[in-house]
């Protein structure tokens, strides 16, 4: 039975929580059924927080209109069991130790080759290096029998072949944003291992047709430490694992073939190594050699043939014009020896500059000849015009051509013959005849040697037989090289 005390108790705390009116003025009847009512409202209250306090607090059913899916990161989980058992072997030896080689498959992907340097001799490739092969050791039971993928994290604690390349110079794993390296692990233990890898190694080239010349160039794939007796590279699918882009383009080189090879590499102190190559055949385009050198060069020859037209008297245009051509050769061969290594060969384009810069040597060598038969030549007509213009010591006539005595005996007297005044007009008569046919005899000679020495003058024969004899040679030339090196 409820005491009157805890009534009161009861009823106060109602008033003060609700605030509605004075039990004092109430009957006794009412008081106690407010209190009891207020009683069932404590109780309820309380077991609404115990039950907020222990989470047994039954949610609400969201209604059809309103569906939100939970957030399964939220929901708090014991420890999840490790599906790979690393730590349960050892990684630090090879799957099946102690038993035969392990085969590891390789596929490579080529995605760019940015550069090659004829100077360095190397170029520059981007690829997807992928190996395959099984390992027992990272098995997982699986009802889905689906792989499963893990970043570079996991390499650092299982084992993974130790393949490098061979005659690198430098070389990185991509790590933007996070190292570009991919596990895949099947349930039977079969593993996948990819990263993405840019590598510059060496290429012996060979320039003896440079430019046009074609270059084969091979990037080599080795285990390090593993002989042929624990491991076994293979090219996974044959001539198909090797795949490119085919938007791979080169500035200066055409891109022919990619093949893959493989074979066996022995080293005197530790053994055979499977050894497998990345082959790739480049072609080098001409048509930038053809404007920057081969074009330039031929320009240079032909202008060196305008002094065998220019008058060989101009001895500063012709001298000028030969020293021009040949300075400006041997800048080309300059500028394009300085773009390529020093090999201790000729190389093609050496042998095209050189007969160009041959020819205009000789355009020079041909002009000194020129000039100097000329002067020779100048002076044996010199000498031979000194000695027809010599007088004649015997002439005693105005004209200087014949004596008196010798006109007496062309005109038919004896040389001591006294004449009288009609023999004398006879004989001015023969003097005069042969005055004027001597004179007439004499202009023509003269003309004749000034027209023979004004056309050897102006024209020599070497100039005449050089017009044909160098374009001649020249274009033969350029038959012969052309067919032998394209």
């Amino acid at each position: 039975m409820v005491k009157p005390g805890e009534i009161c108790s009861a009823a106060a705390y109602w008033k003060a929580a609700c605030g509605i009116i004075d039990i004092h003025t109430m009957p006794y009847f009412t008081r106690l059924i407010l209190f009891l009512f207020c009683l069932m409202v404590l109780v309820e209250s309380r077991k609404l927080k115990k039950r907020r306090w222990t989470g047994q607090l039954e949610m609400p059913k969201p209604s059809h209109l309103y569906k939100k899916n939970l957030d399964v990161t939220k929901i708090r989980t014991g420890k999840p069991q490790p599906l790979l058992r690393v730590d349960d072997h050892d990684f630090t030896m090879r799957p099946a130790f102690g038993g035969p080689a392990i085969p590891v498959g390789v596929d490579v992907q080529v995605e760019s080759l940015d550069s090659i340097s004829e100077v360095d001799m190397d170029f520059t490739m981007t690829l997807y290096l992928r190996h395959y092969w099984k390992d027992e050791r990272l098995a997982f039971s699986s009802t889905s029998n689906k792989s499963m993928t893990f970043d570079g994290r996991l390499v650092k604690k299982i084992w993974v072949p130790d393949v490098f390349f061979v005659h690198s110079k430098r070389s990185f794993i991509h790590d933007t944003t996070t190292d570009n390296i991919m596990l895949r692990v099947f349930p039977d233990g079969h593993v996948l291992y990819s990263m993405r890898i840019t590598v510059t190694a060496m290429c012996n080239m060979d320039f003896s047709h440079f430019p046009l010349d074609s270059q084969t160039c091979s990037l080599e794939l080795e285990s390090y430490a593993y002989t042929d007796e624990d491991l076994m590279l293979y090219w996974k699918n044959g001539d198909e694992s090797l795949k490119t882009d085919e938007k791979i383009s080169l500035s200066q080189f055409l891109i022919q073939k990619f093949h893959t090879t493989s074979r066996l590499a022995f080293y005197s102190s530790t053994g055979w190594y499977n050894r497998l190559y990345i082959n790739f055949t480049l072609r080098r385009h001409i048509f930038f050699f053809l404007l920057q050198t081969y074009f330039p060069a031929t320009l240079m020859v032909m202008l060196s043939w305008v002094s065998f037209w220019i008058d060989r008297r101009a001895v500063p245009a012709r001298v000028s014009l030969g020293i021009t051509t040949v300075l400006t050769m041997s800048t080309i061969i300059t500028g394009v020896n300085a773009s390529m290594p020093r090999v201790s060969y000729i190389k093609a384009v050496d042998i095209y500059l050189w007969v160009s810069f041959v020819f205009v040597f000789l355009s020079v060598l041909e002009y000194a000849a020129v000039n100097y038969l000329t002067t020779v030549q100048e002076r044996k007509e010199r000498k031979l015009q000194e000695k027809c213009e010599m007088p004649q010591s015997r002439t005693m006539m105005l004209d200087g051509s014949y004596s008196e005595s010798e006109a007496n005996s062309l005109a038919g007297y004896p040389r001591n013959h006294i004449l009288t005044e009609e023999e004398r007009q006879d004989k001015i008569v023969v003097h005069l005849a042969l005055s004027s046919e001597s004179n007439s005899s004499r202009k023509k000679g003269l003309l004749k040697g000034q027209m023979g020495l004004r056309i050897f003058q102006n024209t020599h024969a070497i100039d005449k037989y050089s017009r044909l004899i160098f374009p001649a040679s020249f274009i033969f030339f350029n038959l012969i090289y052309w067919s032998v090196f394209s």
